[in-house]
């Protein structure tokens, strides 16, 4: 049976994290908001594993994954359960939860992004808050991320493999040249300075990039392009 996969149609977003996982396995899975032939109709079904008067265990917000009669909401949460299915999970205990920190260390980095575009309010447009975005970002630059790269950098140089977690490729490797992927097209004069420091991070993204069932995805129709409605927004003054 297909995975079902519920999140908004337009953007990448949280939702893109579980893609590249179950696009990278070449499991079959349905990307319900965005069937063709389920035009406004898919849309409701993911507003209903919100709707705590539809299912007993609803979801806070999108993405959702449905596995037979498994729901499972929250991005890492969703990982957590197909690392080992799909083969993207070490098999030990101790490696998939050290896997997981990774993904929560990335879901807290990925917030962080959110909040340079959106520093006060979620219910506010950008054009509303664009000075203090121009302050968040400038801190961000500065100092966040840095640190972010930092952290990662160290994660690879102590792996005993070329991916995050050893010799084989897991989830955190595709969540990883996401973020790398997303900040380049946010912040590309940023991520243009910084990134003969980081050679290690940059070498991590191009070999994802080049997986046979990456590349083919990422050639796709099925690959959303980033835009300015997603959490990787490329707003030039927030660029510096």
């Amino acid at each position: 049976m297909a995975y079902a996969l519920y999140y908004w149609p337009a953007i990448q977003g949280r939702g893109e994290f579980i893609r590249l996982a179950l696009e990278e396995a070449g499991a079959e899975y349905r990307d319900i908001a965005r069937l063709p032939e389920r035009t406004g109709q898919g849309l409701s079904a993911m507003l209903a594993c919100l709707d705590g008067d539809s299912t007993s265990q609803a979801a806070y917000a999108p993405p959702v994954l449905r596995d037979g009669d498994v729901l499972i909401g929250q991005t890492t949460n969703i990982l957590l359960y197909l690392g080992r299915r799909l083969g993207l999970a070490p098999r030990a205990e101790s490696g998939r939860l050290w896997l997981n920190q990774l993904q929560l260390t990335m879901a807290d980095w990925l917030t962080e992004v959110h909040d340079t575009h959106h520093p006060l309010s979620m219910n506010q447009y950008y054009e509303e808050q664009k000075q203090a975005a121009m302050l968040r970002s400038a801190d961000f630059r500065a100092t966040r991320l840095p640190k972010f790269l930092d952290y990662f950098t160290q994660v690879l140089l102590n792996s005993r493999g070329q991916y995050l977690v050893g010799a084989r490729l897991t989830y955190g490797d595709l969540s990883l040249f996401q973020m790398l992927a997303g900040l380049q097209y946010a912040f590309p004069q940023a991520m243009a300075r910084l990134a003969p420091q980081y050679p290690a991070l940059l070498a991590l993204h191009d070999m994802v990039a080049a997986r046979p069932n990456i590349a083919r995805y990422l050639r796709s129709k099925r690959r959303i392009a980033f835009n300015e409605e997603g959490i990787f927004r490329h707003y030039p003054e927030l660029d510096g």
